[in-house]
Parts: C-alpha cells; structure tokens; sequence
C-alpha cells in the first residue's frame, strides 16, 4: 500500500482529486512522469507523492513547458537556472496574443488549407505548441501578395525552403553562442555557489543558484530582442541593397528612383 497522509487511491480516484482524466494519468505513466503505483494483487494505489507529481506537471504545462522539458525537470536533469530559462522561453511564447489552429487560419485569411499546409511544411509558416497568431495572419497575407504578383507557387515555396534552412542553421548557431558564453557560465557560477553553501568549495566563491537564474533569465531578456533586431535590420538591408544592384543594371532611370525612395 500507499504511505502518506493520504488514504490510498485507484488511478480513477486520483484521477479525480487531480482534475484529469484517466488516460491522462496513465499516458503520463507511459512517458515516466508518474512514478509506479504500489500494487496489492492486481490493484494500482496512488497516493500523495502521485498527487503532488501530477499537480505539478500540470503547472509547469500550463506554463507552456513541453512534457519532454517537464520530464528532464523533474528528474533533476536541468538545474534551478535551467528551468528559470524554460519559463523564460514558455513565457515568449504564452504571453503573447490568441492562438489558433491551421483551420482558423484558412478561415481568417482565406487561403485554402491546403496551401496553408504545404507552406508550413516548407517553413515559410512556423507555428509552435499553442498553435498561430495574428501575426501568422499577416505573414499569409505577405506570402499571398507575392503570389498575386506573379510569382509561381513553386518557387515561393522554394524560397521558403531555402529561407528556413538558412534561418534555421543562423538560429542554431545563435543558440548555441548563447549557451557557450552565457548559459554555462552563469550555470558554473550557480553551483560552486550551491557547494559553497554547504561548506565544501574551496577557491573563489560562486553565485548563489537563484541568482545565477535570475541573471540568466535576465540575459536571455535582453539578448533575444537584439538579436532579432540584428537579423530582421540585417536582412532587410541586404535586401535592399541586392534590389538596388539588379535594377542598377538591367533597370531604367524611374525603375532606380523607385527602388532608392524604398530603402532607409
């Protein structure tokens, strides 16, 4: 049976008390985010460790956090810096305006979903966990210009490739500069802090755990903006300026007039 201050429960009556369903329960037993019940024969008894382990899951999913975060965090992989980035990086993301499903986006825009579907697969649309934003919408409005323009669907959707490809490596990279110079760190100096407060470090004294989160959290605020910054300025130059060459030598006198009054 069951130790606790609770009576023991079968999964239903946990279940229940928790404010989930069963298959919930169970399907997060079968990702290991539950430990196993005690058994008598054939039945399954939770108790206060089930209840607790299943209220916190919860809240750390209504903080936007992946259940493969969760499961890291709660079996000690990522330390209190750690899991006060993934807030961090779950409040981004929740924090922002409503969110909806492809089908509310082909219903909004008007584009069919199945462009919608094929322009997502080529990452030209980038959703994440809580779905698409207004921003999406205007993003699928600019992509529906360009179509409108005459650009052919097939090469819009291999530049979207190419494009996300692109991004995609920059961002990596971005990452793991971040992680190398700032996370790690920040993330040393926590715990020589954590080992000098129980008396065995000896040397130069670290950051207490808190505040190495807290400065971390702090730094992934105020690098995530600039770098966005950096890249939409820079892109947006090179643009303008790959524009301006093309025209400057196959365009006519009003074609470079129009193109300089665009650029900054």
């Amino acid at each position: 049976m069951v130790s606790g201050d609770l009576e023991p429960m079968r999964v239903e009556q946990l279940a229940g008390t928790a404010g989930v369903s069963v298959d919930t329960v169970r399907y997060y037993q079968s990702r290991g985010l539950l430990p196993p019940p005690a058994r008598s024969g054939r039945v399954a008894w939770y108790g206060r460790e089930h209840l607790d382990r299943l209220t916190r899951i919860r809240s750390l999913a209504d903080r936007g956090l992946t259940l493969a975060t969760i499961g890291r965090l709660l079996r000690g992989e990522l330390d209190a810096a750690d899991e006060a980035l993934a807030m961090a990086l779950s409040d981004v993301d929740s924090g922002g305006p409503e969110t909806f499903g492809i089908d509310e986006l082909a219903r909004r825009t008007g584009i069919p979903l199945a462009l919608l579907q094929a322009v997502t697969r080529e990452g030209l649309l980038v959703a994440d966990e809580s779905g698409y934003t207004s921003a999406d919408v205007a993003a699928s409005f600019a992509g529906l210009a360009l179509l409108e323009a005459g650009l052919p669907l097939p090469e819009v959707l291999d530049l979207a490739r190419r494009h996300h490809a692109a991004m995609r490596d920059i961002a990596e990279r971005a990452v793991a500069l971040f992680d190398e110079y700032v996370r790690q760190p920040l993330r040393a100096s926590g715990a020589s802090g954590a080992r000098g407060a129980q008396g065995g470090a000896q040397g130069a004294p670290g950051v207490e755990p808190a505040e190495a989160a807290a400065r971390l959290v702090a730094a992934f605020e105020q690098l995530l903006p600039a770098t966005m910054t950096l890249v939409s300025h820079h892109f947006q130059r090179v643009l303008l300026s790959v524009a301006l060459e093309h025209i400057e030598r196959v365009g006519d006198a009003p074609e470079l007039a129009a193109i300089r009054a665009v650029g900054p």
